[in-house]
């Protein structure tokens, strides 16, 4: 699968770019119940590496005939 997200990338929180996943609100969900992609915390700020996201969509792509 190719790449979405720049592997060398943190991407914060407040990113447009990661609204392809979820709305800020639906991740802050996630977060809050331990399912999404895994993400790093700095103090308040909430920050995902691209490579982790790329994997984690890789990992719930649906294949279908």
């Amino acid at each position: 699968m190719a790449e979405f997200f720049d592997p060398t990338t943190l991407y914060d929180d407040k990113d447009a770019e990661l609204e392809v996943i979820a709305t800020k609100e639906k991740r802050a969900q996630w977060r809050h119940r331990r399912f999404g992609p895994p993400y790093i915390k700095a103090g308040r700020r909430v920050l995902y590496s691209g490579a982790a996201l790329n994997e984690w969509l890789t990992e719930n792509t649906v294949h279908t005939n």
